[in-house]
């Protein structure tokens, strides 16, 4: 016992759920040092911990290990800490204990997921990342992002309830609950995998990402977009690599992003569908399943996260000094913030795989795998979607929000600590494009490969070149889709307008049934008919306006108290 709490107190995970929790009773004045000092704490903690397994012990009859460190855990746990760093130097200026606890809880608690040996484990830090990450999209403090939110946590608690229940029916069919490779055949297999490819936001599971994401404050989203997602990438590269149908997931889910972010007009909404499509890279390189094909998966996720946040900072330090980031809205702000202009460049070269810069050493490695092993399809998918991200991530954000028309704002740069966490994570992406070496050492599997080949530097550039080109066409042609006000229709239309349709008319017509038997007129359904009158009445309990995440959130709150009772 003694054991498991050393290791528990050395726990970066544990260390950073309880500094959040502490942040909330310490004063303004230490705020700053401590956002700064604990991830920088836990980081020296992570890799001071030996490989192998680490606090173990058994609770309710499961055997928990609480630290698994490896390769592939040591890796996306140092990505995490980077991230919890930044994510804190660029909300310095935030006079808001809700964002910086809740910041700090989040980060942890993904941490010590994909630290986690054991499904429980899992499943406890899983769903922590989604209690403690809808904080930050309330944080936005409108009624708007209070709805959004709940529609958020309905669906993360979704994922965690598939995530239990497969965990569950594992157990019962093979004693154990080890988080080691599943796959599709074991018992639970296909609910856990759903579990992952909810938060993963596999196509037709994804449009909580655009629908939330955008809502957060400048800095929450900042944070959100670093770690739900990235985590389901983790547990599939842990739990699912070589499944092979995730290759043709991974494919869909590189094109389809493309079209909705060129037509999308909030910046931040083109850069969530921009984070699926980088996605689905990485689900292709774990479905294609070979060493380097992993590698690639792992270096990419560390790549996008770095450069995926930098984007979503400088969106966020747009949103901040103007107020809208509306593509129609914006222009020219490239007079009143040229720093951040700049570092949004750096991401946007980043995001498009530009050589030197971090998308380039870690997408290639992908690409090559999915050659190597003859998948032309979804390589040509992937040459397809890395063109399409150039169009929308590359061009289209700094262009429009920086460049193109004037708009006429004259605003203040954006403050110090935004611009630091922007010049870091900027140079993060160049080095590790001119050096991705020390990158490539700390990958899980040791696999000798070199991006700066004639053939990946000349191949790229012109698929680049080809890229630009056809968007200055349909530009000056007048032929790329208008920045317009408007709202785009994805597959959330089934849940937030065919879903309360119908849910209206089935109430209207057990509302008409319920006027039928009534007129009945015995005594007995006389009885009856008060009941129900006084249940669906027009002051009735069952006759309120409840919203679809309400209703959601109850069932998936009854079900999952079912489960729980009858497997104990």
């Amino acid at each position: 016992m003694t054991e498991w709490l050393g290791h528990a107190i050395a726990s970066p995970a544990l260390l950073l759920m309880a500094a959040g929790l502490v942040l909330a009773a310490t004063p303004r004045l230490f705020q700053s040092i401590w956002l700064l000092a604990v991830p920088a704490l836990a980081l020296v903690l992570l890799w001071a911990l030996p490989a192998g397994a680490h606090g173990q012990i058994s609770l309710f009859g499961f055997d928990l290990t609480l630290l698994r460190v490896d390769g592939l855990s040591r890796l996306w746990a140092t990505i995490f800490i980077i991230g919890s760093f930044l994510t804190g130097l660029y909300a310095l200026h935030v006079d808001d204990r809700v964002q910086h606890v809740a910041s700090l809880v989040y980060a942890g608690a993904a941490v010590g997921a994909v630290l986690a040996g054991d499904l429980v484990t899992l499943f406890i830090f899983w769903e922590a990342t989604a209690i403690s990450s809808v904080f930050l999209i309330w944080a936005r403090r409108s009624v708007r992002a209070h709805i959004v939110g709940l529609r958020y946590l309905v669906i993360q608690v979704v994922s965690g309830l598939l995530l239990m229940v497969g965990t569950i029916i594992h157990y019962r069919q093979t004693g154990s609950t080890a988080f080691d490779h599943l796959g599709l055949d074991v018992a639970g297999g296909w609910l856990i995998f759903l579990a992952f490819g909810i938060k993963a936001a596999f196509p037709l599971l994804h449009n909580w990402v655009q629908d939330a994401y955008p809502e957060s404050t400048p800095t929450g989203t900042v944070v959100l977009s670093i770690y739900t997602t990235k985590l389901a990438i983790y547990a599939l590269a842990r739990g699912y690599a070589g499944t092979e149908m995730l290759i043709t997931i991974g494919a869909v889910m590189t094109i389809f992003p493309i079209f909705f972010a060129v037509i999308e007009n909030d910046l931040r909404r083109v850069l969530a569908y921009s984070l699926n499509n980088q996605l689905g890279f990485m689900v292709v390189g774990i479905g294609i399943g070979t060493p380097l094909a992993l590698d690639g998966a792992a270096a990419h996720a560390f790549a996008h996260i770095l450069y995926k946040g930098l984007l979503f900072m400088s969106m966020g330090a747009v949103l901040y000094r103007v107020g809208t980031v509306k593509a129609s809205e914006l222009g020219g702000l490239y007079k009143s913030m040229p720093w951040t202009a700049g570092f949004c460049i750096v991401g946007s070269m980043s995001i498009s795989a530009f050589p030197l810069f971090s998308g380039f050493v870690t997408k290639s490695m992908i690409l090559s795998a999915a050659a190597a092993q003859h998948h032309w399809i979804a390589w040509s998918a992937l040459l397809v979607a890395s063109a399409g991200v150039l169009d929308h991530s590359g061009i289209k954000v700094p262009f429009f929000s920086f460049f193109a028309h004037d708009a006429g704002y004259r605003v203040k740069e954006a403050p110090f600590n935004m611009l630091a966490a922007m010049a870091i994570t900027a140079a993060l992406c160049i080095g590790i494009g001119v050096y991705p070496a020390p990158l490539y050492a700390i990958l899980p599997f040791d696999v000798d490969y070199s991006p700066y080949t004639t053939a990946h530097v000349v191949n790229q550039l012109q698929l680049l070149l080809f890229a630009a080109l056809a968007f200055v066409v349909l530009f000056r042609g007048g032929l790329y889709p208008p920045e317009v006000r408007g709202l785009n229709i994805d597959t959330d239309w089934l849940y937030r307008r065919a879903l309360p349709v119908t849910v209206s008319a089935t109430r209207f017509a057990l509302m008409r049934l319920r006027d039928q038997a009534g007129r009945i007129g015995t005594a007995g359904i006389g009885g009856a008919r008060q009941r129900l009158q006084q249940a669906f009445g027009a002051r009735g309990v069952m006759a309120r306006t409840w919203t679809t995440g309400v209703m959601l959130l109850w069932v998936t709150a009854l079900l999952a108290l079912y489960l729980l009772l009858y497997y104990a």
